[in-house]
């Protein structure tokens, strides 16, 4: 058998579930201390009763592959306290979660100090449990009257979203000082506007993607400046999506180059921009001017699942000819409605941070996680996950948490309630919660901020292979 440190006592120890995913060779014996262990949550999908969105409307107009609703989704807005409750049995220090800009400004202007009152409450109680929240401005939801003003392709967008985070920052900072102004601009503006998945449902509009990611840029900045106007001592900065593409046929020109384009759309735009103030070439055509977003942020946040192979198809002209599948016989979790979710592939963690590490700030995993619900392969990727994020430390990588996703199961966007990501398993019809063996796992790592094969063992005895779909 292959040796493996025992990171709970510090001693080398033999095991064969480890050795079966990728065992240690060398590990320091903890994680470095104040490590943040988290869950990350988004609002539409845990308040329930989100009817002033553009994505209540979205669900409304029939776009969800499989026609459910959001509903009571996890009744946050009526007992967010009780899934509290289930992160500190757990183990979690922290927790990521948004608020809801329609609720806040229900109408442009107009704000409910009630709905402020609410979410105070939630970061009071989080506190009380020992738990440090991280307040997302911007999952993916934003009232109906800003979006049918244009959305944040409106030419005043960047300043209705500063109002916004000036307020939401005023009530809150005394509660918060780690923000994430938006989730995922990429697949915000990818899904949008290109494969049209996500409201306002556009598809091929690959240029005006581009200029939303731009958009979202110059909101993000103003956001950023207010914010550190309002908290000086505040960390600002931003969630990620990286996904690993690869070319179906390494030996194909054709593959190696629409992946590269497929890439640089995606995982490069708004990263160069925080990076260098601009796009790449000719998409710097588009962009204009955007010095003033180098270099603002105090942190970056990645949002790491997948890797997708990519094959050159001429018939694909509005997707860029490329078509993106997932092969047989990987690592994956549970299918979609129409499609895979893609392959779980934990390498993509070191890609994804050694990318983002040359814009020199420390790097939080705000989401890793799979849909899986009958935890079959979750155990699995949370065991490689921490492992690669031990080693990533050890050369010396400035990690400073890792945020699962998701602490229930919850409304999974355009797939409805089709996906299962929770470490907590939730019935949406009785709300009733169930723990899942991987979320007393991820507890127990939790808990004493390091990993060993006795906690594997002792919640999955029979070994954690990663069997296919």
């Amino acid at each position: 058998m292959d040796e493996v440190h025992d990171l709970e006592c510090g001693n080398v120890r033999s095991s064969r579930n480890l050795t079966e995913v990728a065992p240690l060779a060398t590990a320091p014996s903890r994680f470095p201390a104040g490590f943040l262990w988290g869950v990350s949550t988004a609002a539409h999908q845990v308040e329930g009763g989100n009817d002033n969105n553009q994505w209540a409307a979205w669900e409304q107009a029939g776009g969800i592959k499989s026609g459910d609703r959001s509903g009571q989704a996890c009744d946050w807005w009526n007992n967010a306290e009780r899934d509290f409750d289930l992160a500190r049995e757990m183990g979690v220090n922290a927790l990521r979660l948004s608020v809801e800009w329609s609720r806040i400004e229900p109408q442009e202007g107009q704000y409910d100090a009630q709905a402020l009152r609410r979410y105070r409450q939630m970061l009071e109680a989080l506190h009380q449990r020992g738990i440090r929240p991280m307040v997302c401005l911007h999952h993916f939801t934003h009232p109906l009257w800003f979006e049918q003003k244009g959305g944040f392709l409106r030419y005043d967008a960047a300043n209705r979203f500063e109002g916004f985070a000036r307020h939401v920052v005023s009530g809150l900072g005394d509660l918060c000082q780690s923000w994430v102004t938006f989730n995922e601009p990429n697949v915000y503006a990818t899904l949008g506007y290109v494969l049209g998945e996500f409201p306002p449902g556009k598809r091929g509009q690959i240029l005006t993607a581009v200029r939303l990611v731009n958009a979202l840029a110059r909101a993000h900045t103003q956001a950023y400046r207010a914010i550190h106007d309002l908290q000086p001592a505040a960390q600002v900065g931003w969630a990620h999506n990286f996904v690993v593409f690869q070319p179906a046929d390494p030996r194909s020109v054709l593959d190696g180059w629409v992946t590269r384009l497929v890439n640089e759309l995606f995982n490069e735009s708004f990263v160069r921009l925080i990076e260098q103030g601009k796009l790449a070439f000719p998409l710097s055509l588009v962009s204009g001017d955007l010095n003033d977003v180098k270099g603002v942020c105090d942190f970056v946040g990645l949002n790491v699942y997948s890797r997708f192979h990519v094959a050159f198809d001429a018939r694909l002209l509005s997707q860029m000819f490329a078509r993106v599948f997932v092969p047989p016989h990987v690592p994956q979790g549970d299918h979609g409605v129409e499609q895979p979710y893609g392959e779980a592939y934990p390498a993509a963690i070191r890609l994804a941070v050694e990318r983002v590490a040359r814009i020199g700030k420390p790097i939080y995993v705000l989401e890793n996680g799979v849909p899986d619900a009958q935890d079959r392969i979750r155990p699995w990727l949370i065991v490689n996950a921490v492992q690669e994020l031990d080693r990533l430390i050890q050369a010396g990588q400035d990690i400073r948490g890792y945020f699962h996703w998701t602490l229930t199961d919850n409304f999974e966007w355009s797939e409805g309630w089709k996906l299962r990501f929770g470490l907590v398993a939730l019935d949406p019809k009785t709300q009733q919660r169930t723990m899942r063996n991987s979320g007393r796992l991820y507890g127990a790592i939790a808990r004493s901020n390091c990993i060993s094969p006795e906690m594997v063992n002792q919640y999955f005895p029979a070994g954690i292979e990663p069997a296919p779909d």
